[in-house]
């Protein structure tokens, strides 16, 4: 959320509700407990995978049920093995990144970066981490083999920063220019500028095929549909409540649904990506915001920024299964798993600290005292042979 926004009070609709708990179970998972990833039990028998047809250049995709099948705990990279794990948290209010040791939750520097920096951000290749500062208009490299930030790139407008699947082209979510803009992902180069009649677009993921991806436009209270190729809107919709404040984007790990957070709907829009019909919606808590899936791809962690709570959304059960209140309060709001998949850190955006949580237990195991104005941090390296973008999206 840009922090010059404000959130209104908002009556959903029974009907809302209604379609919301009829929507059927989507996902393979088989639920429960968290069974060990590396399990090979299967049915007799089992069906032939499909091949995914997918956008010219992208990585094959590893399951066709799993996106996140490249996600499994400490299954890294070889570009980002020999990194040191650490965790970068851009304060918007301070114009400066935090540097946590997540071995002994202290924090080990302070970097000085350009004003208002919004998200830390992984390149497509894994090798650079780019800190996106809003209102400073430049984008902050920074090497995470050695914690060193480089000189700025000029780039206009940077509240958030995507990749295409197929590594071409990284795409700035230019919030107040109202434009997504597609540049070239090394030199960030100005290639396509798409302007949009939505409000604020901040958060997207992309479909399984890498085809086309769904953006939030929390200003307007709106969804986009963008084909990855065309660099094109091809659909647009508004949010059926009034006030509808969306946010952070994922699809569920067999592609057939994403997930939309609304801090003022309270909950997460489900929608039909390829249909691109009106989504149906789930309560998950006050504020929901951020969205992160478990190395085990069985659940995803809701952060509810308005409550100081994480919601437990299963994909086998479709419903919200637990809740970890944290002891103190907060306002958790983005961040990522850690790399073996035990801890859950979140930025408290309103209280200038960090959460470290335990995914097992649902307990706080630290909470750190960081600058002002926390918001996207990046746990990395993470998992994955390739980044999205964002806070670390990996495939």
């Amino acid at each position: 959320m840009h922090p010059l926004t404000r959130t209104p009070r908002l009556l959903l609709t029974a009907t809302l509700l209604l379609a919301g708990a009829a929507l059927a179970a989507c996902g393979t998972e088989t639920g429960g407990g968290r069974t060990a990833e590396t399990s090979t039990a299967a049915a007799p028998a089992p069906a032939k995978k499909q091949a995914v047809d997918g956008l010219p250049g992208m990585p094959p995709v590893l399951d066709p049920n799993d996106v996140y099948a490249a996600d499994r705990p400490d299954k890294l990279s070889p570009v980002v093995k020999d990194f040191p794990s650490r965790v970068y948290v851009p304060n918007t209010q301070s114009d400066t990144v935090s540097v946590i040791d997540p071995a002994t939750y202290k924090v080990i520097e302070t970097i000085p970066v350009g004003r208002q920096p919004q998200h830390v951000v992984p390149s497509w290749d894994l090798k650079t981490l780019w800190v996106n500062n809003d209102k400073g208009n430049t984008l902050t490299p920074i090497d995470p083999s050695t914690g060193k930030a480089g000189p700025t790139v000029d780039v206009h407008d940077p509240y958030n920063l995507y990749f295409t699947p197929n590594g071409k082209y990284a795409v700035v979510m230019a919030s107040l220019d109202r434009e997504l803009v597609f540049r070239d992902a090394h030199t960030m180069k100005r290639v396509k500028t798409v302007p949009v009649s939505c409000y604020g677009v901040n958060h997207a993921d992309f479909s399984r095929d890498g085809r086309y991806f769904i953006v939030s436009c929390e200003f307007s209270g709106e969804l986009l549909k963008v084909d990855t190729e065309q660099m094109k809107v091809v659909g647009q919709q508004k949010l059926p409540v009034e006030g509808a404040k969306p946010q952070d984007v994922k699809v569920s790990p067999d592609g057939k649904r994403f997930y939309i957070a609304d801090m003022v709907a309270d909950g997460l829009w489900i929608l039909d990506g390829d249909t691109f019909a009106t989504p149906s919606f789930l309560p998950t808590g006050k504020g929901a915001h951020g969205l992160y899936i478990s190395r085990d791809s069985r659940v995803m962690y809701v952060s509810n920024r308005g409550e100081g709570s994480i919601s437990i959304f299963n994909f086998a059960q479709h419903k919200v299964t637990d809740k970890w209140h944290l002891p103190d309060g907060g306002s958790p709001d983005m961040g990522g798993v850690s790399a073996d998949g035990k801890v859950l850190w979140l930025s408290g955006r309103y209280d200038s600290e960090v959460y470290a949580i335990d995914t097992r237990t649902g307990k706080q195991l630290a909470r750190i005292k960081v600058g002002r104005g926390p918001h996207g941090l990046a746990v990395y390296p993470q998992p994955g042979r390739y980044s999205l973008g964002h806070t670390g999206i990996f495939r």
